[in-house]
């Protein structure tokens, strides 16, 4: 079995880098938020290619390098059936969804229930959702602190904080928890947008050179990367090669695909990136974007991972302390072939993708809690209308609190021992009951103002009656899906039944119907120089991060994971930044 290297000082830095990195661009961004429309939708003016990248990086988290990866060691050419599905999802969003969300002409993402059915339904569905996101994303930063506080070593450490005692992993969580809340809270969405363009980078040169690395180790000297290919295609196992298991079962593949249908074009954080460009036409760009992403992106670290089946065919060897040692397969192969500095970048991929998922979570939850409760709680109250900065003042402050109980709910699961699977059977309870309401209501106009409501209660009711009796055990997911699904709709038809459109209730409604069908006008003008400089900062990042690298060169390394593979990371960060920079040139 091969040998790792072990996470060293020059790891560390680079992770505190990227933290320092990631910051920065909060302060940065915190300079563009002169109001909540700012603040909430980065003003209209994020470029369409920006906001595309976005949107796709923050759909990873950790679950992707880590329960992806471990499934994909496991079962194979399967993963690829799974973890491309998106690609089918964006592309309706690039013929429907996206030019829809673009002329529902809202703020803050939940206002569209608002104008569908009615400012209750909208008051009802941010309560609901409140729980669901502190729990999710304390989920999230659980999970992705099993894997780093193990693959760093931290997982044994003990550390004394104000005279608190923390684990490794307590420690790992507070860490990152304070680094997202941080960045979160100056930035707002232009935080979130440039803090993921930050993270595309790095996930994409890690993926760039993980992928003909592990090739060519597979390979050997003699036969290169070609001939590690032949050797995936010979060694591995026929069955390992061919799709097979859930994903080629119709019921879960279908179910799944649904699930990436809802999650890539009715959540609240992609109506959020659709009304962050200038145009309908940006919109549409950006879907296109992200489905050709979604379609080739995962192949870049499916591959190394079958490889690793090959290099390390009894990784629980390496990983004793893992309760799926399988889930360490992709930074295993980092550990192996790559050398220090390289091996920091990886963590801080892992971290960037977790990051940039939490921050979506927080944003549009922060815009929904202000615009739909607290705005309207003032007015009840008889309190004097705030001013738009103070709503800005007022999101930070919910966004705040929301992070801490995220970090505070993360150190309690980490008490009842979560698990990945508990992460993937409680989202699909409780994720299309949220939003088949807004699907079916986006698609149909003519339901009465309660419609919406009435949904999502009878989701809820048929998901967990399905759990507390337990039906269909070994089908949780496409049950839980189908069901939900099934009877959301089913209550949606039977409510238009009830539509009266001389309601005075329905006024909002018929005017959304219109604005639905109406495109948005586009401005003539060309794209705002301020905002293209966007592509200039993150491309001076890229320069930061590439003469770090180079300097990584002069590092001692091992003949597995030449330090030569530093200079190369550096030449492509290099390109990137230039690309990026010129971007920015070209439109001043």
């Amino acid at each position: 079995m091969p040998e790792l290297s072990t996470v060293n000082a020059i790891d560390y830095a680079m992770i505190l880098l990227y933290f320092g990195i990631i910051i920065f661009v909060g302060v940065y961004a915190a300079r563009k938020n002169k109001g909540t429309d700012d603040f909430f939708k980065a003003g209209g003016q994020v470029p369409w290619f920006m906001a595309g990248v976005s949107n796709w990086v923050s759909g990873f988290s950790a679950f992707m390098f880590v329960a992806a990866a471990g499934y994909t060691y496991k079962n194979g050419t399967s993963a690829a059936l799974l973890f491309t599905s998106a690609f089918w999802a964006y592309l309706l969003g690039y013929k429907y969804f996206a030019p829809r969300w673009r002329r529902a002409r809202i703020q803050a993402p939940l206002e569209f229930l608002t104008r569908r059915f009615s400012a209750s339904t909208t008051y009802f569905f941010t309560v609901a959702s409140i729980p669901i996101q502190v729990v999710g994303l304390a989920q999230g930063l659980y999970i992705l602190a099993i894997f780093v506080s193990a693959a760093v070593g931290l997982d044994v450490e003990t550390f004394s904080v104000l005279g608190w005692e923390l684990s490794g992993l307590q420690m790992t969580m507070l860490v990152v928890g304070i680094v997202m809340i941080v960045y979160s809270v100056i930035g707002g969405l232009w935080g979130a947008v440039l803090s993921d363009a930050v993270q595309g980078v790095v996930i994409l040169v890690v993926s760039i050179l993980i992928l003909p690395i592990s090739l060519h180790y597979l390979g050997g000297d003699a036969g290169g990367m070609f001939a590690g290919f032949h050797r995936l295609l010979t060694d591995l196992p026929t069955e390992y090669l061919m799709p097979h298991g859930d994903p080629t079962n119709p019921l879960f593949l279908g179910s799944y695909i649904f699930s990436m249908i809802l999650g890539y074009n009715v959540a609240w954080h992609l109506v959020q990136r659709y009304n962050s460009v200038p145009t309908e036409r940006d919109a549409k760009k950006m879907a296109m974007l992200c489905a050709l992403l979604s379609l080739f992106g995962p192949l870049l670290w499916i591959l190394p991972v079958m490889a690793s089946k090959l290099i390390f065919p009894d990784i629980a060897v390496l990983w004793p302390n893992l309760e799926a040692p399988e889930e360490a397969s992709f930074v295993s192969l980092a550990m192996l072939l790559l050398p220090h500095g390289m091996i920091g970048f990886v963590v801080a991929a892992i971290l960037s993708a977790t990051l940039g998922h939490a921050n979506d979570a927080f944003n549009w939850l922060s815009a929904a809690i202000t615009k739909d409760v607290y705005v309207p709680m003032r007015k009840q109250f008889g309190l004097k209308a705030a001013s738009d900065r103070h709503e800005m003042r007022a999101a930070q402050v919910f966004m705040l609190v929301v992070g801490v109980l995220g970090v505070g709910f993360a150190f309690f699961i980490a008490t009842l021992g979560g698990a990945f699977e508990f992460n993937l059977k409680y989202f699909s309870m409780v994720m299309p009951s949220m939003l088949m309401p807004v699907l079916l209501g986006i698609i149909y106009r003519k339901t009465p103002w309660w419609s919406g409501m009435a949904c999502l209660i009878a989701g809820v009711t048929t998901t967990f009656t399905l759990f507390f009796l337990d039906l269909f055990p070994n089908h949780v997911y496409p049950r839980n899906v189908i069901g939900t699904a099934v009877s959301t709709t089913l209550v949606f038809v039977l409510s238009a039944f009830w539509y009266r459109p001389d309601d005075p209730r329905s006024a909002a409604a018929i005017k959304l119907d219109r604005d639905l069908r109406t495109p948005v006008v586009e401005d003539s003008a060309e794209a705002d120089p301020a905002a293209m400089q966007v592509y200039g900062m993150v491309g001076n990042v890229c320069w930061v991060l590439s003469a770090v690298l180079l300097l990584c060169v002069f590092l001692p390394a091992t003949d597995i994971a030449p330090a030569s593979i530093n200079g190369v990371g550096a030449v492509v960060l290099a390109g990137l930044g230039w690309w990026l920079r010129r971007i920015a040139r070209v439109v001043v």
